[in-house]
């Protein structure tokens, strides 16, 4: 019944032929109906579009060239009742329905899209379609530095190594547009320079032709293949590239937005030189560089290295939880039940570390949200682990309690002064030098001497009792 709700009752007119006095064609001609009116009241893009004292304001009609029709029927939804259920903004409208959002100026619900596209990184596995969702939006968005959601797709994109990405998930215009966003900031990246270059070249090549693509893919390996003795990479002797110099003018627009000091000496002299694709000047100019400094390649990464993982990894794992303990909020806090006493269980993260030759640095932070007779945070390997035991009595867990006293085979070692609730950890990993050190509460201590040979593959872990509760995050470095 009508008079009950005054959202339903306005949802009524969604669309509505009967209750409408304007035609709104989108692109294909797609046509939807509205009430110039409302559309009015709500925003003032069309108010300016319905009575502008031009020919809009006595027609019926309106037209909309740029805005699809399934953005348009969420545009209308929100400006008659100031709601839009979340399911419906899905990866296949939300590029659309941002850019309508922006171009009508609705801020409120420019707000819920990002929050939406927020609770969508944090909650499922979307790298399977964000290189199409950044193609999509350059294609369609005006591409500003202050574009919130861009920002976010930018960011969400650079935490993929781009060596993952296939080459047809991501338009040229879009790579450009990324190296731009990305180049000389201080943004968090998981691609190393050479990978950058190699991503960018065989793009190129793919505009040009299919033989100079695969000319690339095999005179340009992946830097696990150089890096890995297991494989062996043959010497070509014949550099040529089929449509040679197309491909470099394809490249050219991508180079200036690639620091080539990031990449290897040896890397740029055995595989990017021979090809000659970019400009002698810039490769002269990076040995010059070089040599100047009279330094080796310390950096190989631009902005700050995203270590190959992002917010969205660091969550505990409830299928490596102990019995009495309980994962919540996103399974980022897991706490004790009341059965579980001293000495506790542990549950180990999902998210494994090693050296993949993107960074060997981790860094993770673990609150206390709640402390116990003692808590303990650290790394464990999953070789012979228990969780329904703590970690510092286990020869594959290295954790420091808040007593302040770092354990592992239940051998102990004092590190730094007890701490309690609201304590922040944060767990400091090299696993180029296999050592870890901790900064409590924003002191940072060194690292610990007894642990120098961690193993090669190690998983952030935690351990409680009642009324225990910890939150684990990305460490985000201001």
């Amino acid at each position: 019944m009508r008079g009950y709700s005054l959202e339903q009752d306005l949802r009524l007119l969604i669309n509505n032929p009967k209750y409408s006095d304007l035609e709104i064609l989108c692109e294909d001609e797609e046509k939807l109906y509205g009430c110039r009116a409302i559309l009015a009241a709500r925003s003032d893009v069309f108010d300016g579009l319905l009575y502008n004292g031009m020919k809009e304001s006595y027609e019926n009609k309106i037209s909309l060239p740029t805005i699809n029709y399934f953005a348009m029927e969420i545009i209308l939804e929100y400006t008659y009742t100031g709601l839009i259920k979340e399911e419906s903004i899905t990866k296949d409208n939300i590029i659309e329905t941002w850019y309508a959002a922006d171009y009508f100026q609705l801020l409120e619900l420019q707000d819920f899209i990002i929050e939406t596209f927020k609770n969508t990184l944090e909650n499922e596995c979307v790298e399977d379609y964000l290189p199409e969702l950044l193609s999509k939006a350059v294609k369609t968005m005006p591409l500003t530095e202050d574009n919130i959601f861009l920002n976010l797709l930018i960011d969400a994109v650079a935490a993929i190594p781009l060596n993952t990405i296939e080459f047809d998930r991501l338009s040229i215009a879009a790579f450009q547009y990324f190296l731009s966003f990305t180049h000389e900031k201080e943004r968090l990246f998981a691609t190393p320079e050479y990978e950058v270059f190699r991503y960018g070249a065989i793009l190129a090549a793919k505009q040009v032709s299919n033989n100079a693509y695969n000319a690339l893919l095999i005179r340009l390996p992946t830097l696990e293949e150089i890096e890995n003795p297991v494989h062996k990479i043959e010497k070509i002797e014949n550099n040529y590239i089929a449509d040679h110099r197309k491909v470099t003018k394809e490249l050219e627009p991508l180079i200036k937005f690639i620091d080539l000091k990031l990449i290897r000496t040896q890397i740029l002299a055995e595989f990017i030189e021979p090809l000659g694709i970019i400009p002698i000047e810039a490769v002269l100019s990076v040995y010059r560089h070089k040599a100047l400094l009279n330094s080796s390649d310390l950096n190989d990464i631009r902005g700050r290295p995203y270590y190959g993982f992002n917010e969205s990894n660091f969550s505990w794992d409830e299928s490596a939880c102990g019995s009495n303990l309980i994962v919540e909020h996103n399974k980022k806090v897991v706490h004790a039940s009341k059965t579980l006493n001293f000495k506790g269980q542990s549950v180990i993260a999902k998210v494994a570390l090693e050296n993949k030759n993107i960074s060997s640095i981790f860094e993770w932070d673990v609150i206390i949200e709640k402390n116990c007779q003692y808590a303990w945070v650290g790394v464990c390997s999953t070789e012979n682990f228990n969780c329904e035991s703590w970690a510092g009595k286990q020869p594959t867990g290295w954790v420091l309690g808040s007593s302040g006293i770092c354990y592992t085979s239940n051998d102990r070692s004092y590190y730094c002064p007890s701490f309690g609730d609201g304590t922040k950890i944060t767990v400091h990993l090299d696993m180029n030098k296999r050592t870890c050190a901790f900064t409590i509460n924003g002191i940072r201590y060194p690292e610990v001497a007894v642990w120098n040979n961690l193993p090669s593959k190690l998983y952030p872990v935690a351990s409680l009792c009642y009324p225990g509760r910890l939150r684990i995050q990305y460490h985000q470095k201001t």
